[in-house]
């Protein structure tokens, strides 16, 4: 028996050729021949693949992609208790492949949704300083809409165990109608009497469901065989004949309008659906017609469905291609993930934002689209598998971080201990260099659980605070020998003031000099007092210009005042001479620079406005050249 599906036998094609070919013609060599003259033409039969427009009649309407997209904006706007409430009252249906797009949808949005839910709860938890080994999130919609999935996963199961049976069944039976169309052939009865009961048994077999998938092809196959030697060998009255004919040929020529009506349809999925309840009709509910109509009958409705069998193609292309491309794209995503997963990472810093690189990543590659059916659980096991190495070297990461914050726990406890035993301690010097210490070290040390941190960290920056608030008041108390020193100077300070100025200007200069030397030589005062040195400098500038000193002698005198006090640090002075030395040869090299520009004006008038501001320049650096130079002079002096 041949597998390929052509409608034009289900007429009987061959029947009426003259009585000597069809004598010694058997019936399934008029069949093959029959097979080979149309073989030109595309028809779609129960073996042919899912993308022809007439899928097997045993074949299950799948939804189509269009349709699926009508409904998923129902779902799309409800929150998670409105989902789950969805699914419980879908699932009160009995016919769970009706309601199985829908559940599908459902439960991909729901995913969605939760995931979402979940990551901004993490989010949240690691703003406040959580880990992610700690992190746990609960949902009673959660687990409500999981018990429903395993409902229906149960009920699925069973669904197709006993659809499966119904099948088996439906393929016993209809292997019994085939019989009793054989055994009708060779019936001595009257010719209305067996066609009555050849109708009945067609009936019978409308009505019956699908068979097993790989019996389908067969079992149409030989029914629809002996259909047609039921129609050859069944010596009919005309009359009856002419009238069945009549009313197939009607019926044939509406279905072929419907077909090509089609064409003209613009909701694709629509077309194939439509299509496929036609070519069920024409191969089950119709029988044979008139001779001189059935090869123009089948070119015409094979035309209709070449027209949508080219547009299924087409569209069948263009779905190839979006699936491959979401296919490129969703590895371009493992690509990433994998990349990342492959770099080491040092902070808990760094790993916060991986992963949430990871999770957009992750909901990128949910948001694309399907892939093609042959890629589609490679696909799916690169995924996992690049989340799967991230996640475990994530983990790897926290696992040993925890231990870390255990040490770095016990470090910080330790120098809690120091700061409180020390923050009352007299020995200030001592101890302040001691609480600096722990405090770098503490700046140091990593991070430590969220629960102890902000607890440790009062209770050392209480200690720490405690101690320099004591000292800074000290400080600023000054020591007993500062306190002294204040007295002396402000006993100096009130003879200063009361200083009478001569006539003898070097004198004078002489004994003002002996008061600065005396205030530099007393020393320090109190932090809180220091504002007297301000007052002391000010008078003696006062006096300065009272008894005739230049502005450029008071500058000398000051900077001889101010290398005595750095005299006291040998690194002090050091610097200070470095300074000047280096301020000296950069004045020396901006001259020589600037002179050198000159003899580039030999040829222009003096009164250039450029030539002018060069020579302005030079003067000014002269002028600067000679207090710097004065004030190393002074240095030679101070250190000799």
């Amino acid at each position: 028996m041949t597998t390929q599906d052509n409608l034009q036998e289900a007429d009987g094609l061959l029947e009426g050729k003259n009585k000597e070919q069809k004598e010694k013609t058997p019936a399934k060599d008029a069949v093959d021949q029959a097979v080979k003259k149309e073989a030109d033409v595309e028809v779609v039969s129960e073996a042919t693949e899912p993308e022809k427009v007439v899928a097997s009649e045993n074949k299950e309407e799948e939804p189509t992609n269009a349709s699926i997209k009508d409904s998923e904006d129902v779902y799309d706007n409800f929150d998670l208790e409105a989902l789950t409430e969805a699914f419980e009252a879908l699932l009160k249906n009995d016919d769970l492949y009706a309601i199985r797009p829908k559940v599908n949808r459902i439960k991909k949005v729901f995913n969605t949704k939760f995931s979402a839910l979940l990551n901004n709860s993490k989010e949240a938890f690691l703003a406040e300083g959580g880990n992610s080994i700690d992190f746990n999130f609960t949902s009673p919609h959660k687990k409500k809409f999981n018990s429903l999935s395993r409902n229906y996963r149960e009920r699925n199961e069973k669904f197709e165990k006993s659809r499966n049976q119904d099948f088996k069944k439906n393929l016993e039976l209809r292997l019994q109608i085939i019989e009793e169309i054989k055994a009708l052939i060779n019936v001595n009865q009257n010719s209305n009497t067996i066609y009555n009961k050849f109708k009945s048994l067609q009936d019978k077999w409308r009505g019956l469901g699908k068979v097993p998938a790989k019996d389908a092809n067969n079992v149409w196959n030989n029914y629809r065989h002996h259909v047609e030697r039921f129609y050859d060998f069944l010596h009919l009255d005309r009359d009856l004949r002419d009238r069945d004919y009549k009313f197939n040929l009607e019926k044939k020529q509406k279905l072929i309008k419907s077909a090509e009506a089609l064409a003209n349809e613009q909701n694709l999925d629509r077309v194939f659906r439509e299509m496929q309840a036609l070519h069920k009709i024409w191969k089950e509910e119709l029988g044979p017609v008139a001779k001189e109509h059935r090869e123009a009958l089948w070119e015409q409705f094979s035309a209709a469905t070449k027209v949508i069998n080219d547009k299924r193609k087409i569209y069948n292309t263009q779905i190839e291609e979006e699936l491959t491309a979401n296919f490129k794209a969703k590895e371009a995503i493992v690509l990433k993930i994998n990349e990342i997963a492959n770099n080491e990472y040092q902070t808990h810093k760094d790993w916060q934002k991986q992963i949430k690189v990871i999770e957009d990543l992750r909901q990128s590659f949910f948001k694309l689209g399907s892939v093609p059916k042959k890629v589609r659980n490679q696909s799916w096991t690169d995924f996992k598998s690049a989340v799967r190495t991230f996640n475990k070297q994530k983990n790897n990461f926290y696992k040993f971080l925890k231990k870390d914050q255990s040490e770095n726990l016990k470090k910080k406890k330790e120098l809690v201990e120091i700061a409180e035993e020390n923050k009352d301690s007299e020995d200030l010097e001592t101890t302040v260099v001691l609480m600096k210490n722990i405090q770098n070290k503490w700046k140091k040390i990593g991070h430590i659980p969220r629960s102890e941190s902000s607890k440790l960290w009062k209770q050392f920056r209480s200690a720490c605070n405690h101690f320099f608030d004591r000292y800074h008041e000290q400080k600023n108390a000054g020591t007993p020998q500062q306190i002294e020193t204040l007295a002396q100077k402000e006993q100096l300070l009130e003879a200063l003031k009361s200083f009478e100025i001569e006539a003898d200007k070097e004198a004078n200069l002489n004994s003002i000099k002996g008061y600065l030397k005396q205030w530099t030589e007393l020393g320090d005062v109190p932090k809180n007092k220091r504002q007297i040195d301000r007052v002391f400098f000010k008078a003696v500038r006062t006096l300065l210009i009272e008894i005739g000193v230049s502005e450029e002698e008071i500058k000398a005198l000051n900077y001889s005042n101010k290398l005595q006090e750095l005299t006291k640090n040998s690194k002090a002075i050091n610097n200070e001479i470095n300074f000047v030395r280096k301020k000296i040869e950069d004045i020396k090299s901006e001259m020589n620079q600037l002179e050198n520009n000159l003899q580039f004006f030999s040829n222009v008038a003096d009164d250039n406005p450029m030539v002018i501001d060069v020579k302005n320049k030079i003067e000014n650096y002269k002028s600067n050249l000679k207090e710097w130079t004065q004030k190393l002079s002074i240095i030679n002096k101070v250190i000799r």
